[in-house]
């Protein structure tokens, strides 16, 4: 029996004005489903409108067409009061700078308790502290650290209190912006490591952006390829990995270094290049290879890009 999607994202178009000759097409035309309790990775290289497709889903950014469906209401039109409660509390980001995202003359404890301030989800400040203190020792965090300023932190701790700041609205679905560019390598392993216990024990859905294949490789169930603009294939994580169809997307796993020196001196990139591709976005359709493997491509890109093999 097939589940309804906790979020749908059909046709969603982000087109930004620069002139009246000229406009950026910054997503144009991408529609994936993110179901409850499911990580959905979204790759591409800098400049394809990940952080776009985010920032228009949880509305920081105003589509300019194409539908976006949370929970069963749609939230790409003009929001009503009830629409705007639903959004703000039950779909949360985590921003990729966790120093920019914080503000710096705040402690960590109103920081973190922002969300329920507005909301007014407390009847006393103890219940309050409560929460943060909770929310706190969830992430890795002691009590201790409440009444710090972000200044104090080092960067992996600041990415928890900002994924502090996301959970403690108990969230269906978190959007994490490249979460973990900006951390170091053993820091990253501890952010998604505990992203990963967070999910299992609230059944919490993530939007996971990222350029690191290898780390969206560990925590997806299913992975988007974006490239200017398009979804050119999407899959299970297997499906991606395993049996890649686009060129695009054979490219950026060529990409990947290996960790051993032996197969790394072996390993040759795969380039490619739009402009010369001969593959057209614009005339593509997607085509289905399986029940969820599927590429932005006609029948002939297809068959040439496989050998006739599908």
């Amino acid at each position: 029996m097939e589940t309804t999607p906790l979020l749908k994202v059909t046709n969603l178009k982000q087109h930004f004005k620069m002139s009246n000759k000229f406009t950026v097409k910054a997503v144009d035309g991408v529609s994936f489903e993110i179901h409850e309790g499911e990580t959905y990775g979204l790759v591409g290289e800098s400049g394809s409108g990940k952080s776009t497709i985010g920032r228009s889903i949880i509305r920081l950014y105003q589509p300019t067409s194409g539908t976006v469906t949370f929970q069963g209401v749609n939230i790409s039109g003009p929001l009503k009061a009830k629409e705007q409660v639903l959004l703000r509390t039950k779909m949360q980001m985590i921003f990729q700078d966790p120093m920019a995202c914080l503000n710096p003359r705040k402690k960590v404890i109103d920081i973190i308790a922002q969300g329920l301030d507005i909301h007014k989800l407390y009847k006393t400040k103890q219940e309050r502290k409560e929460k943060v203190d909770r929310i706190l020792n969830k992430v890795g965090l002691s009590r201790e650290h409440a009444n710090r300023y972000p200044h104090q932190f080092s960067g992996g701790q600041r990415q928890r209190i900002g994924i502090a700041r996301a959970l403690i609205m108990e969230p269906k679905l978190i959007i994490a912006d490249e979460a973990i560019s900006a951390l170091d390598v053993s820091i990253q392993a501890q952010v998604v490591n505990l992203m990963k216990d967070i999910q299992e024990e609230t059944n919490t859905a993530f939007l996971f952006i990222a350029h690191d294949l290898s780390m969206v490789k560990y925590i997806s169930d299913r992975i988007g390829v974006l490239h200017l603009g398009n979804l050119v294939e999407t899959g299970t994580t297997q499906e991606i990995f395993d049996h890649p169809v686009h060129p695009y997307t054979k490219s950026l796993l060529s990409a990947i270094p290996h960790a051993n020196p032996i197969k790394e001196k072996k390993r040759v990139p795969i380039s490619y290049d739009y402009a010369t591709s001969g593959v057209d976005y614009t005339k593509g359709i997607q085509q289905k290879i399986s029940d969820s493997h599927s590429v932005l491509a006609t029948d002939e890109e297809i068959r040439a890009w496989t050998g006739g093999a599908i």
